[in-house]
């Protein structure tokens, strides 16, 4: 594929940061779109000069998880231009496809590639790894009709696209919880539901030892939400929000967050809570992504909020790791 746009997520330059990448040198870029320009000699279904997206889960497609349709769940998964997240080293599919998009070509299964809808541009096509995240994420949370639903740390890609899908789960009102204020109204600008927020910066001092944000939640949705999806990634600022969970409701968590949770088992037992941890999307949901994209169900542009030339590519991932831009689809444009 000749690559047109490839997101910037900050995620995996914190993990180069850190020196967590396993397998280096390799090319970054894990969320990318353009036009194919070669194909091999048995793909038949695929044309020269389609546009597309690369779904960038690499998968054994064998084992029980694949044939469910769950490759991100595979024992040998890794995701192109990011990490593999196999327990055996390596896989030789993931080491062969390993590299990303942030690069003029890039080299992928022909059963990873997706054709992009004419009224899909690259920049969106590129972040639809975001788009179908999100959707996973709400997905799973079980909701009833007209829900309520919190969503802790929603100021980042996927929290903008779960406000902007909200409608089409049919939730009646957004909570959201945050460190500031002013993030916060960017997000819920962006909502077509009822949408509330509570800012960290805004709670009185010493909240967290008085449990600030737990009351503040419980007296803004008293009968409590339905849901929580959890996308803040460190700290235990957003466990206050258990405060505010119904009885019978769900916590959905994305964020990778390694504190441990607060209350015990027979918490979860009386209240009849039902906890969801996930990771990524399936092959399956971006593909329906696609379709939502396609039949104007949905509509991503306005989340495309900085580009970049990749001439410009060590400015554009330090003001992605330092957060100072404060978007949400950041891309650049090779």
């Amino acid at each position: 594929m000749k690559v047109k746009a490839v997101g910037l997520a900050p995620g995996v330059f914190s993990l180069l940061r850190a020196g967590m990448l396993q397998h280096l040198p390799s090319t970054l870029g894990h969320e990318m779109a353009g036009v194919v320009e070669a194909v091999g000699s048995h793909v038949k279904n695929l044309a020269v000069g389609t546009r597309v997206r690369i779904h960038s889960n690499v998968s054994c497609g064998t084992c029980k998880y694949c044939a469910a349709g769950e490759d991100q769940m595979c024992p040998e998964a890794g995701i192109m231009g990011f990490q593999y997240f196999g327990k055996d080293g390596r896989s030789d599919r993931w080491n062969e496809y390993r590299d990303g998009g942030l690069a003029e070509y890039v080299r992928a299964p022909v059963h990873q590639v997706q054709p992009l809808p004419d009224n899909v541009n690259f920049h969106v096509g590129a972040r639809v790894h975001e788009i179908a995240t999100a959707y996973r994420t709400i997905r799973l949370a079980n909701l009833p009709p007209a829900a309520t639903v919190i969503v802790i740390a929603p100021t980042g890609a996927v929290g903008a696209c779960v406000v902007k899908l909200a409608p089409l789960f049919g939730i009646k009102h957004l909570i959201l919880v945050g460190r500031s204020s002013e993030r916060l109204k960017k997000v819920q600008a962006l909502a077509k539901v009822k949408c509330d927020f509570v800012a960290f910066d805004q709670l009185q001092e010493g909240w967290r030892e008085s449990f600030g944000l737990g009351r503040a939640l419980g007296q803004m949705q008293p009968e409590g939400a339905d849901a929580i999806i959890d996308l803040l990634g460190s700290g235990a600022d957003g466990f206050q929000a258990f405060k505010a969970l119904a009885v019978g409701g769900s916590y959905v968590h994305l964020g990778g967050n390694t504190t441990p949770l607060p209350m015990p088992a027979v918490a979860w037992m009386v209240n009849c809570w039902t906890m969801k941890g996930t990771r990524n999307h399936s092959r399956a949901e971006s593909e329906l992504v696609l379709k939502l994209l396609r039949d104007d169900v949905i509509n991503m542009d306005e989340l495309v909020t900085d580009r970049w030339s990749l001439d410009q590519i060590e400015e554009a991932v330090q003001r992605v790791q330092d957060r100072s831009l404060g978007s949400w689809f950041a891309v650049v444009d090779v």
